[in-house]
């Protein structure tokens, strides 16, 4: 699989609605997954656990849209919820441009293996634009 560079959305508890929305718009197949499939959130079957770890629209055109609600404990920022979305199994490049984007910048989820299985990292650049770097691990 080639990279990919497409944005990511957080959102305050309403992601899922807010990719069917998009869905509607643009067509294409929608994929979610929520804290609760991943053990975290509230308690099995309170909100907190069914809301969105992570989503992805797949579009017929072409078009790739990521988005999530923000962790449960964290705060939203309205104008501040979205981040560039990077994303293969080619770790050689990704890394690279891990190094470079986070390089001056502020790293707040160092890049590392995850509980999905990837590799995974957040940063903000110099400049201010948010990052994430999502390196698919071959299933074992």
């Amino acid at each position: 699989m080639a990279s990919r560079l497409n944005p990511y959305l957080s959102f305050a508890g309403d992601a899922r609605q807010a990719l069917e929305f998009y869905q509607g718009v643009f067509g294409g197949d929608l994929s979610v997954n929520t804290y609760g499939d991943f053990g975290q959130g509230d308690a099995p079957g309170s909100a907190g656990a069914d809301k969105i770890m992570h989503g992805m629209l797949e579009t017929p055109a072409g078009f790739t849209l990521m988005a999530a609600d923000n962790p449960p404990g964290t705060q939203f920022t309205a104008g501040n919820n979205f981040s560039v979305s990077l994303s293969g199994d080619d770790a050689a490049d990704l890394r690279g441009y891990w190094e470079k984007l986070s390089a001056g910048g502020a790293v707040a989820v160092p890049l590392d293996k995850q509980m999905w299985g990837d590799v995974f990292g957040m940063c903000t650049d110099r400049f201010g634009i948010a990052w994430m770097v999502n390196i698919t691990e071959a299933q074992s």
